[in-house]
């Protein structure tokens, strides 16, 4: 069985930190804490995973770091690495940086980018490109979380940033049940001509149909990414618990061997396992 790195692997208790965009999110409000995972993907050969942050309020920004880089440290998890949560457009960012940066677990930062309280451009204001560019100074990434409608932004950011890597979540937030993707196709494309960013193989099961979703629905995103990217820079990601709107976490990672069943052996090893360990520069 091929092994797993799950490269967007979600925490959050609740007795410990507040996530405001829970509010509404129907069965996600609830902690999911490592038990939950180990349940979650048990006999799927998950070997290693990377935290990715989950959009906690600002007064437990600090307190999410540190409580997931001490995760990382210990040996009773297979938590290796951390995307923590950031503010890039705050002046007060590269301290919180700064804060973190020498941690060997740490490997990059993320702001959520597609709430409906984020203008559109944002992640191209000066502060905000400073801050992107820093990251890459310090040997971090930078995760896009974008709408769909924003992918030239994330491009052109890119541009501005050309020695920070990105990692773009979630096949640019495509959406499973529209019946028209051409403009994704073209603005995604557009992204992957830039050689330091890599796609997230995730997500966008959540926005398809539940109990009623078939692999083919999925393929034809899963297959444009990795038509345009190539398959050196597509990575998979769970997205759990996210994904469990629409699918448990075996019911993804099966969908998508079914999608790539006919990929060399080789390719369906760099996008579950390989390409993540090169990237993130896990152990």
């Amino acid at each position: 069985m091929i092994p797993i790195i799950d490269t967007h692997q979600h925490l959050w208790d609740l007795s410990l930190f507040r996530l405001p965009w829970l509010e509404g999110a129907g069965k996600l409000k609830r902690s999911f804490v490592m038990d939950d995972y180990f349940a979650a993907t048990e006999g799927l050969n998950v070997v290693k995973t990377v935290y990715m942050e989950v959009d906690v309020a600002d007064e437990h920004l600090v307190g999410e770091a540190e409580y997931v880089l001490d995760l990382c440290s210990r040996d009773d998890n297979p938590m290796v690495g951390a995307v923590i949560g950031g503010r890039p457009a705050r002046e007060e960012f590269r301290a919180y940086v700064d804060r973190f940066k020498d941690n060997p677990h740490l490997k990059g930062v993320r702001t959520v980018l597609h709430s409906e309280s984020t203008p559109q451009g944002t992640c191209l204001n000066p502060e905000f490109v400073r801050s992107v560019q820093y990251l890459g100074e310090c040997g971090l990434r930078f995760d896009l979380c974008l709408p769909s409608t924003g992918l030239l932004d994330g491009a052109n950011l890119i541009d501005l940033c050309p020695d920070t890597q990105f990692v773009l979540d979630h096949c640019g937030n495509a959406n499973v049940q529209a019946t028209d993707r051409s403009q994704w196709q073209r603005d995604i494309a557009e992204v992957a001509k830039r050689e330091n960013v890599v796609c997230k193989i995730s997500g966008i099961v959540a926005s398809a149909t539940p109990d009623s979703w078939q692999p083919e629905d999925l393929a034809p995103i899963i297959l444009h990414c990795a038509e345009v990217f190539g398959k050196d820079r597509v990575i998979f990601a769970s997205d759990w618990p996210v994904c469990t709107l629409a699918a448990t976490y075996r019911q993804w990672v099966e969908a998508l061997k079914t999608i790539v069943a006919d990929w060399s052996l080789e390719d369906q090893q760099k996008l579950f396992h390989d390409n993540a360990l090169r990237f993130y520069a896990l152990e």
